[in-house]
């Protein structure tokens, strides 16, 4: 695993040990999204949950990002997150926060959150408890960019009763990016 573009470029990235700790998103799903996500990029401030081994959120700030909050419960992926954060010499731009994804969400402190990467154990329903939290959260807001990574089969139906809209869904062979954004109520 790596780096695929900007200033830590073919950089190598550890993956915390074990198959079911982590599942890194493969090099071509990636490369994708940020393809999608390039002018979203630059100067943001992101929250990668379910961060695992930092990846996303280290492609994002080697691309330009201004800050992102890494966000894991295991004692595992976050020191693979750090040591990766470390090696890619962006802690000065990393917020690294060892809890669940409701209460991590409670302890990030900036007026607005550009992009929300989420990608969450497959087909286990986090999704949904992140999305209620984040309906509550100031810094969500309808110009909040929510990205979920799932597998393919899993049912977002209920998004819309929970605040948001599915404005994109990208499949892959057995996964999807779905891109949501808070409903405005006028």
């Amino acid at each position: 695993m790596r780096v695929i573009a900007g200033e830590c470029r073919s950089m190598p990235l550890k993956t915390p040990a074990g198959e079911d700790i982590t599942r890194p998103t493969q090099d071509i799903i990636k490369e994708t999204l940020f393809n999608i996500l390039q002018g979203e990029i630059p100067g943001s401030v992101m929250i990668d949950l379910f961060a695992g081994s930092g990846q996303i959120g280290i492609e994002a700030l080697s691309r330009g990002a201004k800050k992102v909050y890494f966000i894991d419960n295991g004692r595992e992926p976050i020191k693979c997150i750090t040591d990766n954060v470390t090696f890619t010499k962006m802690t000065d731009k990393a917020v690294i926060l060892k809890a669940d994804a409701v209460s991590g969400l409670q302890s990030v402190f900036e007026k607005h959150i550009d992009i929300i990467y989420m990608d969450a154990p497959y087909m286990k329903g986090y999704e949904k408890n992140v999305l209620k939290q984040l309906s509550y959260m100031k810094y969500c807001n309808e110009d909040t960019l929510i990205i979920i990574e799932a597998d393919r089969n899993d049912d977002f139906s209920y998004t819309e009763s929970v605040g948001f809209e599915i404005v994109r869904r990208k499949e892959y062979k057995s996964n999807m990016h779905l891109f949501l954004r808070k409903i405005v109520n006028d």
